[in-house]
């Protein structure tokens, strides 16, 4: 029975067994890449002249492998392409996997997926453009039949245009060739690694090594020379210093005789060049120094007479050794404090001369040879007998240097170090003083005096003159020295470190309204938590308020603390910078300048509109204004026209009668409406126009213009002039026409909230219609409001506003609603704001200041070239089948019948009659329908009597009687 259940003994036994499955292995790998050789030779050598099963020909195969290669290289290309380099590269990587044992036991597990890798070479071959050998000697692409018909049904399934989609179907495909490949060839994360550090490590070093041929001869040259001059200088003063006589006895102090032997100078080394970038982060790239000798001290014993004194020869040697130590170039490598005995040999423990430094004098200078000297022999002092045996020639320095320790009366033992200098402390204010705005070539040009001698007989109009607003040069300017800005980093770190906010201030941005500390936190510290703390901050700092946020594209956090003294930013200071006089935007606006000082001008061409908003005294005013000017400045009536609406009939009035103005300024919510519609059929004409001159924009259109003024054309239309008599139908005519430009239309609001109230549904639609559309027709946006709240800024207004700018607002849900996140809240006001371009990057600003008076003198200025050229239809309305039109296109009700012919309308009127009751609610059960709906049927019934109107109590009274 036992025998029945031992097992059989194994043929072979384990490490036999191993030894032959591993020779089995190297013996396929070998067959493998012998066949991955075969098939990259067939590959390489293809010719679609071959004889194959497909086409008959007389002609030798040209294929490397013969016949045979050519009969399979042929289809293979024609079903695959460039896919049937797969067949050479996956056999031959695992071959070698194999024949090396690296990774074999993954083979079976990666190689299903080989057939997958090869079609997705196949197609991204597909996408790629074939050359012109290829397409004249094969009617399929460079991915064969399979990825041309592969790749034209994606191409059919994806939303987008042929050339787009192909693209787009090209990227994606390389990098699906790229991650399956180097999973079907068994790759893992560790041989990537090594692969990439490889490669990388490959082109560092030859860019190294070609930067080193080219500073080779340069380099050498320039240190030998220094070496050379330093040599030159050491020995200068190694032989003042030897002269030296022998000190004496001082009281308790020991001062012995020590002839110095002069050290053969050195051939110094130059410094080691610290490697920068890339370089210095691979430590297999950087050299390590050399450890120098640790030097070793004199020893100091007790006088006993001039017949006990040790040989001089001891003495010398050792403060030649030191000498030599301290001489070396050790300055750029870092030196460890050590200890007097470590590294000592044989001998007494050396006995020094207690020292404290002396806390009232200035640091100790670097050490230099001539410090070295003068320290380890110091001059002596003359006292009692031996005056007259010695003359010395006392040295300013080696005194100076002597003299910033206090020396003890008795010797002791202490443990003394070896002194570094000390390197300087960092420096984290970034800049000093603001340097002023450099001026652009229009303030330049107008500081130079003009003489005119002839006056226009009428007046050309010229854009206002810098001289209209206040010198920026009587503006005060304040600045804090780099030390008080050093402080105040210094002690923000030790408030956030307070708060158990690790990290460090690594840059100091002053600005002319507030100071940017960057934060470099510490690894792990999450940025909300520093964003969170930004009352304690303000408060800890005694500050108006802080602001933190991060830095786009950086890794540190931005802490903004407000100046002590404001410096105020002047309009004619933008308005004379390059940024805005020597700019290329079509309709430029001085936003005012950044943390930093420099000037801030956007384009609104380009915003296409704009979005402000700020609580009463922010600044939200004094920047239309600015914005209004900037317009003004830059663009004639010929290329920009506004239409102003300001309900609250005070900020925006001053400019009625300007030249640029297509209105009087609006006034009447009313007519406001009107004016939004006009601007939105305006825009509708200006596509139709447009589109038949095929152009795309605006500016197309005013190319064709400018192209057809200046070869004389005239543009055609074809009008219709009656009808026909005998058949009624239209009769057409061409027309001839004086070309024009369209010029550029700018639509400012002042406060959106009282339009919302009057008229929301109808604003809404006409700024939803004019946002989503008018850019390319030259029409844009700049509306402004006091409460940014969500029944003023509505989701559909804020999703067509890509760029916005929010001033102080009262509450983080006001900053949330403007900007979608938080931080406005902490603004100081008087101009300050964040600026939202339309990729989402915040930038704080600091708004210029206006004045009325400036103002005044430049709509006075503007006046004088004679009155506006007003349209009536602006504010008047078009005719009633326009209206009808203009309402159709933004989705509003016509007229009072269209809803009355409406059966569910009649049927909440029969039930409204009938059960004598109506409210929203009751309407919408018996219905069965939505409550809006049912709300604008209540409304409807009551603007035609039905209904009265709601009571106290919300209850309504059916006016109409009940039926007999």
């Amino acid at each position: 029975m036992a025998y029945q259940t031992r097992g059989r003994d194994p043929l072979l036994d384990s490490r036999m067994a191993a030894a032959i499955e591993k020779r089995g292995k190297e013996l396929l790998g070998l067959t493998l890449i012998v066949l991955a050789g075969m098939a990259a030779a067939m590959v390489v050598s293809y010719s679609p002249d071959d004889p194959s099963w497909m086409s008959a020909t007389d002609e030798p195969a040209r294929n490397w492998m013969g016949r045979i290669g050519s009969t399979i290289a042929t289809p293979l290309f024609m079903i695959i392409g460039w896919g049937s380099w797969g067949l050479a590269f996956v056999p031959g990587v695992w071959g070698a996997r194999f024949a090396f044992h690296r990774g074999e036991e993954r083979a079976v597990g990666r190689l299903i997926f080989a057939p997958i890798w090869l079609a997705v070479v196949a197609l991204y071959a597909a996408s790629l453009t074939p050359g012109a050998v290829w397409a004249a000697a094969h009617g399929f692409g460079l991915g064969g039949l399979f990825g041309d018909t592969v790749l034209g049904a994606l191409l059919g399934i994806l939303p987008l245009s042929a050339s787009l989609g192909l693209k787009l179907l090209s990227l994606v495909l390389g990098v699906a060739v790229l991650a399956l490949g180097a999973f079907v060839l068994g790759f893992t994360r560790g041989e990537l690694r090594r692969i990439v550090h490889f490669l990388l490590v490959g082109v560092i070093l030859t860019y190294a090594g070609a930067r080193a041929l080219l500073g080779l001869g340069a380099g050498r040259a320039a240190r030998a020379g220094q070496a050379m001059q330093e040599r030159i200088a050491e020995r200068r003063v190694i032989r003042s210093e030897a002269r030296r006589a022998e000190p004496v006895l001082s009281g308790d102090r020991v001062r012995r005789p020590v002839d110095v032997p002069l050290p053969e100078p050195e051939e110094e080394k130059p410094a080691p060049v610290r490697a920068s970038g890339l370089l210095a982060r691979m430590p297999l790239l950087i050299r390590k120094p050399e450890r120098l000798p640790e030097p070793e001290l004199v020893e100091a014993a007790v006088y006993q007479g001039l017949a006990a004194r040790p040989g001089d020869d001891r003495i010398s040697a050792k403060i030649s050794d030191v000498i030599r130590a301290r001489l070396r170039p050790a300055a750029a490598l870092p030196v460890e404090a050590v200890a007097l005995t470590k590294g000592r040999g044989r001998g007494p423990e050396p006995q020094i001369l207690k020292a404290t430094p002396r806390v009232d004098l200035p640091p100790e200078p670097p050490l230099t040879a001539r410090h070295a000297l003068a320290r380890i022999a110091p001059d002596p002092v003359l006292r009692g007998d031996h005056d007259d045996d010695y003359d010395y020639d006392h040295d300013d320095d080696a005194f100076a240097a002597e003299e910033a320790y206090e020396v003890d009366a008795a010797p002791s033992r202490m443990a003394g170090e070896v002194r570094v200098p000390l390197p300087e402390a960092r420096k984290v204010v970034q800049q000093g003083l603001r340097k002023p705005v450099p001026p652009s070539s229009r303030a330049l040009a107008e500081a130079q005096p003009v003489l005119q001698f002839d006056a226009p007989a009428q007046p050309v109009y010229e854009l206002p003159p810098l001289s209209l607003l206040s010198d920026p040069a009587k503006i005060q300017r304040h600045h804090l020295s780099n030390d008080a800005l050093e402080e105040n980093a210094r002690m923000l770190e030790n408030v956030l470190d307070d708060y158990g906010v690790k990290g460090e201030i690594v840059s100091v941005r002053p600005g002319p309204v507030v100071t940017m500390y960057e934060l470099e936190p510490a690894a792990g510290l999450k940025a909300s938590r520093v964003i969170g703390l930004a009352d304690d901050i303000a408060r800890s700092m005694s500050a108006l308020s802080a602001r933190v946020s991060t830095v786009p594209g950086r890794s540190v956090i931005g802490i903004e603390l407000p100046n002590d003294n404001r410096e105020m930013v002047g309009f004619r200071e933008i308005l004379s910078s390059r940024a805005y006089g020597d700019g290329h935007q079509r309709l430029p606006l001085a936003l005012g300048k950044d943390i930093a000082g420099d000037p801030v001008v956007a384009n609104l061409a380009k915003m296409p509109h704009l979005l402000i908003a700020g609580t009463t005294g922010s600044g939200k005013s004094v920047a239309i204004n600015t914005m209004i000017l900037s317009l003004l400045y830059k663009l004639t009536p010929e290329d920009c026209r506004m239409i102003m609406i300001d309900p609250k009939m005070l900020e925006l009035s001053v400019y009625d009668g300007i030249p640029h103005l297509l209105s009087p300024v609006v006034t009447d919510p009313k007519k406001a409406v009107v004016a939004l519609k006009w601007v939105v059929a305006e825009m509708e004409d200006r596509y139709r126009k447009m589109s038949k001159m095929g152009v795309r924009n605006i500016d197309g259109y005013n190319g064709r213009v400018d192209e057809a003024l200046s070869k004389g054309e005239m543009f055609s239309r074809t009008v219709q002039t009656g009808f026909d008599d005998m058949t009624g139908e239209p009769v057409f005519e061409t027309e001839e026409f004086a070309p024009k430009k369209m010029p550029y239309i700018v639509v400012i609001v002042d406060e959106m909230a009282d339009l919302m109230m009057v008229a929301g549904k109808e604003i809404e639609a006409c700024i939803q219609r004019l946002a989503q559309m008018a850019r390319a027709s030259g029409i844009h946006l700049i509306m402004a409001t006091q409460r940014p709240s969500v029944d003023v800024i509505t989701g559909t207004i804020k999703a067509n506003f890509p760029t916005r700018i929010s001033f102080q607002v009262t509450s983080k849900i006001d900053s949330r609603t403007i900007l979608g996140e938080m931080g406005a809240e902490q603004l100081l006001g008087m101009g300050d704001m964040l600026y939202m371009a339309g990729g989402g990057k915040i930038i704080r600003c600091h708004g210029p200041f206006v004045s009325d008076e400036e103002v005044e003198e430049v709509v006075n200025h503007l006046k004088a070239y004679g009155p506006p050229d007003y349209l009536g239809s602006v504010v008047q309305g078009p005719d009633e089948d326009r209206a009808d039109s203009i309402d159709a296109v933004l989705g509003l009700s016509s007229g009072n019948s269209a809803d009355g012919d409406d059966a569910l309308y009649d049927q909440a009127v029969a039930i409204v009659i009938k059960d004598r009751k109506c409210s929203t609610s009751y309407i919408q059960r018996k219905l069965a329908i939505g409550y809006n709906k049912a709300a604008r049927l209540v409304e409807q019934m009551e603007d035609e009597g039905v209904v009265s109107s709601s009571n106290h109590v919300g209850k309504r009274e059916v006016l109409v009687p009940e039926p007999q």
